[in-house]
């Protein structure tokens, strides 16, 4: 699939005067190769629920993967809206990125293996694609739904110089 480059726009007020939007490029690659992302969802009382996690970019969309027992997956069955966040956790070097979006279960089989191929190049873990589901090797009757977010906003932070960058799909 062919991703479709968004709109970069500069949000000036939030930007140093020098700063300029942040190619898209450089976007992707941080969702790329980013290993670690927070993941907010919401409970059904409203209350928050973050949670770090790997993710995996793939056709223009963050996917992650959690048992459907876990909260996480009980929250997006109930409200689907989430957020993936990941970036540094320096002050002043370093991009950050928020993708805020809807969750939808991919059970593609196609897809699913495209997915475990690159958690297994990504971070080594290994995942067979069962019935919808992957399936853990090391924990056998463990099996994962796999979530992907498709998003409303992107927005980029860099720093030094300090910039805002909103991407209009």
């Amino acid at each position: 699939m062919t991703e479709i480059a968004p709109i970069a726009q500069l949000v000036q007020e939030f930007s140093d005067p020098d700063a300029a939007a942040l190619p898209w490029a450089e976007v992707v690659w941080v969702l790329e190769s980013s290993e670690m992302f927070w993941l907010s969802t919401v409970r059904s009382d409203g209350r928050p629920h973050v949670v770090p996690l790997p993710a995996i970019w793939l056709d223009g969309k963050l996917h992650f993967c959690t048992g459907a027992h876990e909260q996480k997956a009980k929250n997006i069955d109930a409200n689907a809206h989430c957020i993936l966040v990941t970036g540094t956790n320096s002050y002043r070097s370093g991009t950050d990125v928020v993708v805020e979006g809807t969750a939808e279960r991919i059970t593609d089989s196609g897809t699913l293996g495209r997915l475990a191929t690159m958690w297994k190049d990504k971070i080594d873990w290994v995942f067979e694609v069962g019935d919808g589901v992957f399936l853990d090797t090391e924990a056998a009757g463990h099996s994962a739904l796999v979530f992907g977010v498709t998003s409303s906003k992107i927005l980029a932070f860099s720093k030094a110089p300090y910039s805002q960058t909103r991407y209009v799909m």
